[in-house]
């Protein structure tokens, strides 16, 4: 497997998230949440919501499904 540090990551995550209505840091905020925090997706949405980013927790999983084995390398 390629080793991807921390400036090939950005480009790597880009080219699994292309063509996705969010911004890239909107992703990354709801995934390391998730990851890090015992949340739910429904209560990342609420709190994505508090911040006026209307996302739904169904987008947040598929964010979470792509993203995370990327960052697990």
């Amino acid at each position: 497997m390629q080793d991807l540090t921390e400036g090939a990551m950005i480009p790597e995550l880009r080219r699994v998230l292309k063509r996705l209505h969010y911004p890239l840091e909107v992703m990354l905020v709801c995934v390391r949440w998730y990851a890090a925090y015992p949340l739910s997706f429904r209560h990342l949405e609420e709190m994505m919501q508090e911040r006026g980013v209307f996302v739904d927790h169904s987008t947040v999983h598929r964010w979470a499904l792509k993203i995370l084995p990327i960052k697990a390398k």
